[in-house]
């Protein structure tokens, strides 16, 4: 089968070989008619425009790293993945996907990148990189993009949730209702391969709790590596005064919970108050009270910052606030109200 070329298109079109690569290399300086004739031309042919071509001469790989510590498979990062590639597909460009398990995978990525080059930029979820990996992006000219990551030091960009501010509104709301004995459910941080921004809600927690002088504060850090909620459930009924509500540090420790402390004789919410957070799937089906946070946003945010410093021009996004705090807030329903007097 012989393939038609950029000057069977041309001719087709009725333009030159250069109108024919500015339509698909630069659509935007070319005329509506033009770019309509060109396309239809290219069409008729089955012709394609070669990608590697195209990348040679713009020196854009067309793609973008994501990086995540935890499986593709989970809630949040799943949903990132979705918001990311609903923007970056429409402007050519994959999404490559590295889990990054501990600090050497991590430590191995940036080192050997330099060497690949084979992305436009890398954004990082949820977890913190040091400043010397960050170095070898710079001297590359890749921007780096966090999104819910610990800190923005170093990152060109970053779009993350106020866990502070999250994290007031759930103990308010608890506060509010009469509770005065909170424990926060959650995994040992100590135990953690890496710096996640999820870890610092247990400060937060305890922040927020700090506030009223007539809380008292409870943590209970399960093992990250077997984790299990029946660990929480069975230090919670030998307690002598056990507490009235619990927070705790995602839906992925609320749900179970939901489901396993009325098999222990608990009530939710008459004897125990039970809050989420992220609003992940099956929270709202199952009548969890919990701090929402929409990661399909998140993801297209990022991706418009990751355009933007790739290149403004080309792809016509503004950055804005390089660093922006995204929206959260708490859904109150079923799984929390007054404690029994």
């Amino acid at each position: 089968m012989i393939h038609s070329t950029i000057y069977d298109v041309a001719v087709r079109a009725g333009v030159s070989v250069a109108t024919v690569s500015r339509t698909f290399a630069k659509p935007d300086i070319v005329t509506e008619a033009t770019r309509k004739k060109v396309i239809e031309a290219a069409n008729e042919l089955d012709f394609a425009i070669s990608r590697s071509a195209t990348a040679l001469k713009s020196k854009h790989t067309f793609r973008i790293a994501m990086l995540t510590g935890e499986a593709i498979a989970t809630w949040f990062d799943s949903n990132l993945y979705k918001g990311l590639t609903e923007v970056l597909q429409t402007h050519g460009y994959d999404v490559s996907l590295y889990g990054i398990a501990d600090t050497e995978q991590r430590m191995s990525f940036f080192d050997e990148l330099p060497l690949r080059r084979n992305v436009d930029a890398v954004i990082v979820a949820s977890f913190n990189v040091t400043m010397e990996e960050i170095s070898n992006l710079q001297g590359m000219g890749v921007p780096l993009i966090g999104v819910n990551v610990p800190h923005n030091e170093g990152f060109n960009a970053t779009v993350s949730i106020d866990n502070a501010k999250s994290m007031r509104m759930a103990i308010n709301h608890l506060h509010a209702l009469g509770h005065r004995r909170i424990a926060y459910i959650c995994i040992d941080v100590s135990e953690a391969p890496m710096e996640y921004s999820a870890d610092s809600r247990l400060q937060r927690f305890e922040s927020a709790c700090a506030a009223y002088e007539d809380i008292e504060q409870l943590t209970i850090a399960l093992p990250r590596n077997d984790f299990t909620v029946d660990e929480a459930i069975a230090r919670i009924t030998v307690m002598d005064q056990p507490p009235t509500a619990l927070c705790c540090l995602s839906d992925g420790v609320a749900l179970p919970l939901l489901y396993k402390l009325p098999k222990a004789g608990i009530g939710v919410p008459n004897d125990m108050s039970l809050i989420g957070f992220d609003d992940s799937d099956y929270a709202a089906e199952f009548g969890l009270t919990t701090i929402h946070q929409d990661p399909q946003a998140l993801g297209r945010k990022a991706a418009e910052k990751a355009l933007s410093l790739i290149d403004s021009a080309t792809f016509g996004i503004d950055l804005g606030e390089p660093f922006e705090t995204a929206r959260t807030f708490l859904a109150i329903r079923n799984t929390t109200a007054a404690p029994r007097r």
